[in-house]
């Protein structure tokens, strides 16, 4: 990938190194020895990457990041210094920088940082062209976070989604491994479709028939011949989320696909052929479940050829606004609901909480508060959380959280009550918001003995 390079370096002899070495490999290369005229090239050239020196004649490679940041200028940049000092490299990562190198640096390390800075940058302007046409795709950035740990994994993401290398992403419940996938699809240059299976909502056969297929017959019900994900996903990725709870006899038998690239139909004599690329995740420690013999060690070799590992929401909360502010972009767009804002006391409990339950317990209370404040801005009182994080800043918490301490099913009941109230009985839509299945809302109904006819609409 060919690039404009701006190289912002007093040393002058290594400046010269520097710029036959990317100019060798095809990039047009600029120097700048100053700030100043770093700026002026800026403005002219809008290079596509920016190799910072930190200690300039006027001035601080740090303070000039920080002005990019300010700014809003669209291009990646690496930084450069002689100093070993952990906190200037932790401000420049939060400062916007890709990556942080020391001198003294090798031509070819320097130009592997700069390959994979180039190739995040692309894909991240990819994600906005796509956004138009992909729901949910230009969330991406927001809900990725800024973290430390959360560049690192975008830095991954580049790399693989470039392969066809098989990816494990591993994490709590909640924490986004599917997020992660699809950022994988979207920047990567597969001419197929992506497919997710949750491995944990099927019964054995029927996962079965969903990844292989069946043949009229094969079984009662079978009324008529169907394609499995791994006949779909042809060219594309095949994402098995919750990996670690198929059974044993089908992991013999995904194992054969990843092997051998091929399979049967249920029911069927047919050996087709799959060149889907499979990413799974999971919840799990599959290297315990590997020892105690519930999960194949050679599949889960297959599968672990490159792993991305999430961390929990309460390792990164320095992510939590942006999250927020994400998630609420999202919630209110697709429930064609105007953007609101957060107070700053909703801000403080939302930093304070722990999230047992990651993004996808964020994105609940979230959508539970933007029910209840039909449009106002959302307030502590609009937030379901526990008691004593309510208290410590003396907030009683929402109607659902006042008098006695509930048990999780009534906190379930009540929140499947109040989605079907907001919904006006509409199941479908509800959902959607409580991304469950309907028969799983249905069951819930049924087992709460829900009230979905006598129902009053909330909305405006």
């Amino acid at each position: 990938m060919n690039a404009r390079i701006l190289l912002v370096e007093d040393d002058s002899a290594l400046a010269q190194i520097l710029t036959l070495h990317f100019e060798e490999g095809g990039h047009e290369v600029f120097h700048a020895p100053t700030l100043k005229l770093a700026r002026q090239l800026i403005a002219e050239k809008q290079p596509d990457l920016v190799i910072l020196d930190q200690g300039l004649p006027d001035g601080k490679g740090i303070d000039f990041l920080l002005s990019l940041e300010r700014d809003g200028l669209d291009m990646a940049v690496v930084m450069m210094t002689a100093q070993h000092d952990l906190d200037l490299a932790i401000a420049a990562i939060q400062a916007g920088a890709f990556d942080f190198v020391h001198k003294p640096i090798t031509t070819e390390e320097l130009e592997h940082t700069v390959k994979i800075a180039l190739e995040h940058r692309r894909l991240t302007r990819q994600v906005e062209v796509l956004s138009t046409s992909q729901a949910g795709v230009n969330d991406l950035p927001k809900l990725l976070g800024r973290s430390e740990a959360m560049l690192s994994i975008s830095k991954d993401i580049a790399l693989v989604a470039q392969s066809q290398t098989r990816v494990l992403i591993t994490g709590e419940s909640g924490t986004g491994k599917e997020l992660i996938a699809r950022a994988i699809y979207n920047h990567s240059r597969c001419a197929g479709v992506f497919l997710a299976l949750n491995c944990a909502a099927l019964v054995d056969n029927l996962l079965e028939s969903e990844l292989f297929g069946h043949e009229r017959g094969a079984f009662t019900g079978a009324n008529n011949r169907k394609s499995g994900k791994f006949e779909l996903a042809a060219n594309g990725i095949l994402f098995l989320d919750e990996i670690g709870e198929m059974a044993l006899p089908l992991q013999a038998k995904l194992l054969r696909v990843l092997q051998e690239g091929t399979f049967e139909r249920l029911g069927g004599s047919q050996v087709l052929e799959s060149n889907a690329r499979v990413i799974a995740a999971t919840n799990r420690d599959l290297a315990v479940e590997v020892e105690e013999g519930r999960f194949r060690e050679d599949l889960f070799y297959r599968l672990n050829t490159i792993q991305i590992a999430l961390p929990p929401l309460r390792d990164r909360k320095e992510d939590i606004p942006m999250l927020v502010d994400g998630l609420l972009e999202r919630i209110c767009r697709n429930e064609g609901l105007p953007l609101v804002s957060v107070t700053e006391g909703a801000n403080a409990l939302i930093k304070q909480y722990n999230w047992p339950g990651n993004i996808r317990e964020l994105e609940n209370v979230l959508t539970q508060a933007l029910i209840r404040g039909r449009g106002a801005p959302i307030t502590a009182q609009h937030l379901s959380l526990p008691a004593d994080i309510l208290m410590a800043h003396g907030g009683s918490g929402p109607a659902t959280n006042t008098g006695p301490l509930q048990s999780l099913d009534e906190l379930e009941a009540g929140h499947i009550q109040l989605v079907l109230d907001y919904c006006a009985g509409h199941k479908g839509k509800s959902c959607e918001i409580l991304k469950i299945s309907r028969p799983a809302l249905d069951r819930k109904i049924a087992r709460y003995q829900l009230d979905v006819k006598a129902i009053k609409t909330n909305k405006a």
